[in-house]
């Protein structure tokens, strides 16, 4: 691959990474409730003990085996996704103003999903390799399902088993929950450098 190539791909990996980083942080900022895998997290750690940024690796690794009947391999994304992310959330969430009202929260919510959502366009798009949770849900479009099918299902598994260890939900979740999966449908065609995830590719034959 030539080497302004892959600078470019490393430039987009790296800003999608940075932008799913924000839009946490500003889900968990909004207050009105954390995306889904935030709240299996925030179950598990409650239950363990474990500190919820331990539990998300703990997490993402456990899901690497999950990709071998998938055929999806890692890449250096895969790993920029386990360490970047986290790192922009403990970064962007102290720069946050409190919000107070749930309007505010709201919209601040909202904003962090859609920053969630270009991100995750951009960085699966530059073909470095999805992070560990992206990766089921290229995995499994792949295999014949539309990406925001496929990103739903999980979320929403996801959000079920959060939902029975205890973690936090509310309007955020929901929206997050049914929201990002949309959002991905839409963007990561745009920014795919590949064509892996062009619209004929990602969309199978559905009853009209």
């Amino acid at each position: 691959m030539p080497t302004d190539r892959l600078a470019q791909r490393l430039v987009r990996c790296v800003i999608g990474l940075v932008m799913c980083g924000t839009g946490i942080a500003l889900i968990i900022d909004g207050d009105v409730g954390l995306a889904p895998w935030d709240v299996l997290h925030q179950g598990i750690s409650e239950h363990t003990g474990i500190p919820i940024g331990t539990v998300i690796v703990l997490v993402g690794a456990a899901l690497l085996a999950l990709w071998i009947p998938l055929h999806v391999r890692p890449g250096v994304g895969t790993f920029l996704n386990a360490i970047l992310i986290g790192v922009v959330v403990d970064v962007t969430d102290p720069l946050v103003p409190d919000v107070e009202h749930p309007v505010v929260g709201t919209i601040v919510m909202l904003a962090g999903v859609l920053a969630f959502g270009v991100g995750t366009g951009l960085y699966i798009g530059s073909g470095l390799g999805p992070g560990p949770r992206d990766g089921l849900m290229t995995g499994l479009a792949r295999r014949g399902l539309r990406i925001h099918v496929a990103r739903t299902a999980i979320e929403v598994a996801v959000l079920v088993a959060g939902v029975l260890l205890g973690g936090s939900v509310g309007i955020g979740t929901a929206t997050f929950a049914f929201g990002i999966g949309p959002l991905a449908q839409f963007f990561l065609p745009r920014f795919d450098m590949d064509g892996t995830y062009a619209p004929a590719r990602t969309a199978v034959a559905s009853p009209a």
